[in-house]
Order: C-alpha cells, then structure tokens, then sequence
C-alpha cells in the first residue's frame, strides 16, 4: 500500500511540473528571428514596393512604348 501512495505522490508532482513548465514556456515571448527564417523555410516571399502609382496616361504611353519594342524587335528578326 505505501508504494501505491509513493506511486501516487510522484504522479502528482510529475504532472504538476509538466504543466508549470508548460505555462512558463508558453509565456515566453518568441524571438524575432526564430519568426522570420520560419517564413523563409515555407517559402513564402516578402516583397516591399515603395514606389508611386502610374497615372492612366503614364500607363499608355508606357504600354505603347512596349508594343513598338515589340513590334520593332519582330519585325527585325523575320529580316
């Protein structure tokens, strides 16, 4: 009988430093570097654009600026 009660006392404690340091280790704060090389390790990429926006006439001209580069560029290499 006293080696079930010596059984059940050390149960007790087991679990009673299990969730203690449970607790404690969710209290922690984690890292900032531990968070971002786990978004490298996904893949996932971060991309920062600090740039303005095109106006809508900046967008046609650049659109067809492109097309002529293009239209230029084909027409050179059927020759």
């Amino acid at each position: 009988m006293k080696a079930l009660k010596n059984f059940e006392a050390m149960f007790v404690v087991a679990v009673a430093l299990a969730c203690s340091a449970s607790y404690v280790s969710f209290m922690q704060p984690q890292p900032q570097a531990q968070q971002t090389a786990s978004a490298s390790q996904t893949g996932m990429h971060v991309v920062t654009v600090s740039a303005k926006r095109m106006t809508a006439q900046e967008k046609q001209l650049s659109l067809l600026e492109e097309r002529q580069e293009l239209l230029g560029n084909a027409t050179a290499s059927t020759l």
